[in-house]
């Protein structure tokens, strides 16, 4: 579903949530949702690092911890802006010390359930790697005391400026655990996450590699163009105060800032909610290091292999080790004998 009918059910979500509908607000959440937090501190929305911001958490919370057969699912609740928490899903792999950890951001609109699916675990963690899950801003949960007139798109500088900076301090508290690889992480992002995860990797050099899966961008004519946006409110958001605002988080002017890292891009013919237009001027901003696909449909691309996660997994894999290298070196030699 596209533009404004996508908008009107999100919205009618949001609006069920501020009145405490347990249709849509499932009891679990409700019922465990943590207190309003203390945190506080000035945030810079010009920009996507946090240097110019000094949030400040309040000490995790962990409201759920499941055991399972292959892997340990913990729901942690963090926060650094009063009525804002973030609900964090860290998945760990069992007999593996230390696993690299691979962060997800999905595509606008948003909600946890995918981070609480045992089908989405197992996959997460094959191959022994950590998956770390949460909803972008003014998203599901995080959607609520504002206008119903205002949403994502409409706030926008606000919307990837705050998931951007999340991303950051996110890292934070996964680097204090100590049960996580922190010199092995990566993102991967779909949509509007894949924008975020871009804006994320130019500005934190913890992020290794980068998934970016057709990600919105190239703003001048992703507002004029995708069907996310509601026709009525196009004038608005082609206004130069409200493209001036958003222009340093187009990845049209991040991407060339990671040369350094591992970069795929994977851009969808069908389905896309980025104008081919805008996806060939993001194409073409990608450093010269970076791997781009094209594939026909999501459904395509998610048919693949592990719904996509291979490469990402195998950019943050751990070296191999003299034993390993010189066990297949030998085996080799065996087979040309």
């Amino acid at each position: 579903m596209k533009g404004s009918s996508i908008k009107v059910i999100f919205l009618f979500v949001a609006f069920s949530l501020i009145q405490g509908n347990p249709l849509v607000f499932s009891q679990a959440q409700d019922s465990q949702a943590p207190k309003s937090s203390s945190s506080s501190g000035q945030e810079d929305f010009t920009s996507a690092s946090l240097a110019g911001s000094s949030l400040r958490a309040d000490p995790p919370e962990l409201i759920d911890r499941t055991d399972e057969a292959s892997y340990v699912h913990e729901w942690v609740t963090l926060q650094w802006r009063p009525d804002d928490p973030v609900y964090l899903y860290v998945v760990r792999p069992k007999g593996i010390e230390k696993p690299p950890v691979v962060i997800y951001l999905y595509d606008y609109p948003a909600e946890t359930d995918t981070f609480r699916d045992d089908a989405w675990c197992e996959r997460a963690v094959a191959g022994g790697y950590a998956a770390a899950g949460f909803v972008p801003a003014l998203n599901g949960h995080r959607y609520h005391s504002l206008p119903m007139k205002e949403w994502f798109v409409s706030r926008l500088q606000e919307s990837l400026a705050k998931s951007s900076h999340d991303v950051q301090m996110v890292l934070n508290y996964l680097g204090s655990r100590g049960d996580l690889d922190m010199n092995r992480v990566g993102m991967y992002g779909v949509g509007a996450g894949g924008t975020i995860a871009a804006l994320a990797a130019s500005v934190d050099s913890r992020i290794k590699a980068v998934d970016l899966i057709d990600p919105w961008g190239d703003w001048p004519a992703w507002l004029r163009i995708s069907e996310v946006v509601p026709d009525q409110e196009r004038p608005l958001y082609l206004k130069n105060e409200f493209l001036s605002g958003i222009a340093g988080y187009d990845p049209v002017t991040v991407l060339p800032k990671l040369g350094s890292k591992h970069v795929r891009l994977v851009q969808f013919g069908q389905g896309s909610e980025t104008p081919a237009v805008a996806q060939k001027r993001i194409a073409d901003a990608l450093p010269a290091s970076a791997q781009r696909e094209r594939v026909a449909t999501l459904a395509e691309f998610e048919g693949g292999s592990e719904s996509g996660t291979r490469w990402i997994k195998h950019q943050l894999a751990p070296p191999r080790t003299a034993i390993e290298s010189a066990a297949q070196g030998n085996a080799r030699t065996e087979e040309n004998r």
